[in-house]
């Protein structure tokens, strides 16, 4: 996977069927059900209270360090930091993290004592719903919260990886979208969410997730043609294009 490009993304507006929202909260409608895409890479259902986030690869840096690849050590009290002003910009009563929340199955235990008391306020007075992802398939002991396979709430189903068949009300994560866009004479790549109305796919929310393409094969074959909006985050807003006019790598 690439990682993105770290350049602040400025997009003109008469740029190919791309749509900024300014200031205003940015919806998405999967299966008739309005959610607010925030600019951070997370997802809110303002009905159920319910805030979702893909993929944090909590302790990937340690995980690292292990194999002798050096990191700064920071990447979970910085994704936590983040979490942490969502919960406070939302008040959700519901936390999903759609799996691959650690970066393998004793990321848990290598928890520093300060990002595990960080989680533990992060969890206070709200339910927690840890979905198992491919490099966490179990539960692991420690962190709080409840741990589930996938969740159905209303037409809307969670889970880690998108399903083969078409599948209403999906959101997933997993595959790490990113949008890679020309413009004003260079390319300009992001994590974005990807989605066609009947299933979403969220951008990895960790600070050392990369991102595949969504021109790549894994992504595109969930949406058939290239019916599908990417929707890239920016610094304090989204940028709306239709898959078609993305790049390939």
């Amino acid at each position: 996977m690439r990682g993105a490009e770290a350049t602040p993304l400025r997009l003109a507006r008469n740029g190919p069927s791309l749509l900024e929202t300014g200031g205003k909260e940015h919806t998405v409608v999967i299966s008739d059900v309005t959610l607010i895409a925030d600019p951070a890479g997370a997802l809110y259902w303002p009905d159920e209270r319910l805030l979702a986030v893909a993929d944090l690869h909590l302790e990937k840096g340690s995980a690292f360090a292990a194999r002798g690849v050096l990191l700064p050590p920071y990447d979970t009290a910085s994704t936590l930091a983040r979490l942490r002003r969502l919960v406070e910009r939302y008040d959700p009563r519901l936390v999903i993290a759609l799996g691959d929340s650690f970066h393998d199955g004793d990321g848990p235990r290598r928890l520093a004592d300060s990002d595990r008391l960080a989680l533990k306020v992060l969890q206070h007075g709200r339910d927690w719903l840890w979905i198992a992802g491919n490099h966490d398939p179990d539960p692991a002991d420690g962190i709080g919260g409840r741990f589930a396979a996938t969740l159905a709430l209303g037409a809307l189903c969670f889970r880690h990886e998108p399903s083969g068949a078409a599948c209403d009300g999906e959101i997933a994560g997993h595959l790490h979208p990113l949008a890679r866009l020309a413009r004003r004479g260079r390319a300009v790549s992001r994590r974005c969410f990807a989605g066609n109305g009947r299933r979403l796919v969220m951008p990895a929310f960790g600070a050392y997730a990369g991102g595949l393409n969504v021109r790549n094969p894994a992504i595109a074959m969930l949406f058939p043609s290239l019916a599908f909006t990417v929707h890239m985050l920016g610094e304090r807003r989204l940028y709306a294009v239709t898959g078609a006019h993305c790049l390939p790598d």
